[in-house]
């Protein structure tokens, strides 16, 4: 491997070796991102790759090879498709890197046209987008052919998969009589998360970023494919064109599209001279991510068709045109280590460190994985070469492994069974996608959180307990779980930043009223996995009391209504647990308390019925009528189903009501069932 070797110090021999190891990794490159729509190399180590190929032809010209890839424009079209010569060739753009280049190429144009430097040159302007070219032909105004771009001379035959875009027009009015339009197909970004939810969903490949599942999405083979995927095109210029009058220009030949029937961007503008094509550029820079489809830069093209045509073309490009390319999104680096890290709310999230990489303007050194059910996706391991993903402020994320590049002697990444931060046991949900830390009550990494929970309006209620006073109490040492809550006194809370007499003592009164509550409260204020507001009543309903709960087993826990495996394996572990049984014991030595119900016997007339409520009623609230309605046996429940008994439908009912009469499901006002209420007590 020479590639790091600076170019002034290779030999002959070794830039002979490394441009034919370039060519034939570039060749496999684009093969796999052209043809096969499944990239192996990120589009900045590409970028690089021939920028260095053409840096060391350009010091070597008698090495440069017959398959050098500085000729090649796009790949050789796939089996499968019938193939399109194109009129007019389908060209590469040059690039630029820097604002420098952008320099460069006005200097170059004007001197090639012999313009003074302080004559005005207009350049149309437009957004990159990171999509998939293709060719449309029209004659007399429909649609008969549309090609890929294919290695720019010839490509792929994908008339029948383009009729299915809903951009794409089949009839066009007023246009010549014959017209190549040229554009770009690409899918947005709620296009591509949709379809590969879609994918996940019925275990079809899912695509690296939108790009490759819009190329992936055009060049199906059945056209019906094509028709199922959110693809959208947009035009950016024409090839052959047989017409009494054109245009004189690209802003003009654009609006006249546009006219016909053709989408075009409508971020595209006509600048002045190259202070002009930057200013452009710094502005979509600074939209790029509100747009609603991936770009990697900016295209430059001198507006006027005859200096088009003065300025002709070189190899695979246009003299009149530019790609001025941004930072890249994508790279590649190396997995050094993957470690999980427990958040606020007890969710624990593998982390990738990688060897650091500039990426979207930053250095990166590490990148989420997401959760267990990704890195099984990705099957990432420590020692990968990936390719990472920071788009604007986003988190960094790996988006795939190249395989080519894994080393010998791998393993699977497998979750520690407990909390890195307590020891406590990592529990999954029923689906295993997100894990957990169980040590909700006593957890640093998620002390916060649990405080303010404890603390809520639904939970212990404790009125002036907010965000930024829980930050100051943990961050000072003052409260370590939430049974350091009734150990505050009015010293400590006035040592506290802005914490005035008065609030000092209307906290400490609301902590101490907070100690008369229920037990569903405090059940649901403990922060039990899998156990919310609903459930914690439910459990509460059922054994009256905490003693009966915390030595309650696996089949008597399961007995409950809606308490599947799951939730009671989550209770069982929650209270096995001697930190939290300790945390517990303080609450109570504290004073919180609450009165033990005897186990009612429900009457026969509600017991085991499911109960729905919507709208809102008057003269009970929702949280009454669910406590009357579970104090006589019944279930309430969120949505509407075929095992619904009664709608409770007060005034807006929305939706649910709806649905109840479509499933013939009794509907009761609220007078109804206050009556019914009352008959069953």
């Amino acid at each position: 491997m020479t590639d790091k070797t600076a170019l002034q110090e290779l030999s002959e021999e070794e830039a002979k070796a490394e441009l034919a190891r370039l060519a034939d990794l570039l060749g496999r490159a684009n093969a796999a991102y052209h043809t096969q729509d499944a990239p192996d190399l990120s589009d900045a180590e590409y970028d690089r790759l021939k920028r260095r190929n053409q840096a060391i032809e350009e010091r070597f010209p008698g090495l440069k090879r017959a398959d050098s890839p500085s000729d090649k424009v796009g790949a050789t079209p796939a089996e499968g498709f019938g193939k399109v010569r194109h009129d007019v060739a389908m060209l590469s753009l040059g690039n630029a890197f820097e604002d420098e280049d952008v320099v460069d190429f006005d200097a170059r144009i004007r001197k090639y046209l012999g313009l003074p430097s302080g004559t005005p040159l207009a350049f149309t302007a437009e957004p990159k987008i990171d999509g998939l070219s293709l060719s449309l032909r029209y004659e007399r105004g429909r649609l008969v052919q549309a090609a890929t771009r294919g290695d720019g001379a010839v490509g792929e035959n994908v008339t029948a998969n383009a009729r299915t875009i809903s951009d794409i027009p089949t009839i066009l009015k007023g246009a010549p009589e014959i017209l190549e339009v040229r554009g770009e197909v690409y899918m947005s970004h709620t296009g591509f998360t949709r379809l590969n939810e879609a994918q996940r969903g019925s275990g079809g490949k899912l695509y690296v970023n939108p790009r490759n599942a819009a190329a992936g999405s055009l060049r199906q083979l059945d056209p019906r494919i094509t028709a199922s995927r959110p693809l959208a095109f947009y035009g950016y210029g024409v090839g052959l064109v047989n017409a009494r009058a054109s245009p004189e220009s690209q802003s003009q030949m654009l609006d006249s599209l546009r006219h016909w029937g053709i989408r075009v961007n409508p971020q595209v503008s006509v600048v002045s001279g190259v202070a002009g094509c930057i200013d452009y550029s710094e502005k979509i820079v600074a939209i790029r991510e509100k747009l609603a489809y991936d770009i990697d830069g900016v295209v430059y093209k001198v507006d006027s068709f005859a200096a088009q045509k003065q300025l002709g073309f070189i190899a695979r490009a246009p003299r009149w045109a530019l790609a001025h390319k941004f930072p890249a999104q994508e790279e590649l680096t190396v997995i050094q280590s993957i470690e999980v890290q427990v958040g606020r709310t007890g969710a624990v999230t593998p982390v990738a460190r990688l060897q650091p990489v500039f990426v979207g303007g930053v250095t990166v050194s590490n990148a989420t994985l997401h959760n267990a059910s990704e890195i099984k996706r990705l099957d990432v391991r420590v020692g990968d070469t990936v390719i990472i993903r920071r788009a604007g402020d986003v988190i960094p994320e790996v988006v795939s492994v190249v395989l080519d590049r894994r080393i010998g002697g791998t393993r699977a990444f497998r979750f520690p069974k407990r909390c890195p931060i307590c020891g406590s046991d990592i529990v999954g949900d029923a689906d295993q996608v997100v894990l957990r830390c169980s040590g909700g009550l006593f957890c640093s990494a998620q002390l916060k959180e649990s405080i303010k929970h404890f603390a809520s309006r639904r939970a212990m209620d404790i009125e002036g307990l907010g965000s930024k006073l829980v930050d100051q109490l943990v961050e000072t040492g003052h409260v370590r779980d939430v049974a350091d809550l009734f150990d505050l006194d009015l010293e400590v809370l006035l040592s506290l930043e802005r914490m005035g007499e008065k609030s000092a003592r209307n906290l400490l009164d609301a902590i101490d009223h907070s100690q008369n509550t229920s037990l569903g409260r405090f059940l649901f204020a403990l922060g039990i996995p899998q156990v919310g507001e609903a459930t914690a009543n439910t459990l509460a309903e059922h054994f009256a009391t905490l003693d009966r709960l915390r030595a309650a087993d696996q089949s008597q826990l399961q007995a409950v209504s809606d308490v599947g495996p799951v939730v009671a394996e989550g209770v069982i572990r929650f209270f096995s647990q001697t930190d939290n049984q300790q945390v517990i014991d303080r609450l109570l030595a504290a004073g919180v308390i609450w009165p033990d119900k005897q186990i009612s016997v429900p009457s026969d007339k509600l017991a085991g019925k499911t109960f729905v409520l919507t709208g809102t009623l008057d003269q009970l609230t929702r949280d009454d009528a669910k406590q009357r309605l579970t104090d006589q046996g019944a279930r309430v429940t969120g949505s509407v189903s075929g095992k619904t008994d009664f709608l409770v439908a007060g005034a807006d009912p929305g939706s649910k009501l709806v649905k109840a009469e479509e499933l013939g499901i009794p509907v009761l006002d609220e007078i109804a069932f206050l009556l019914l209420l009352e008959e069953s007590e």
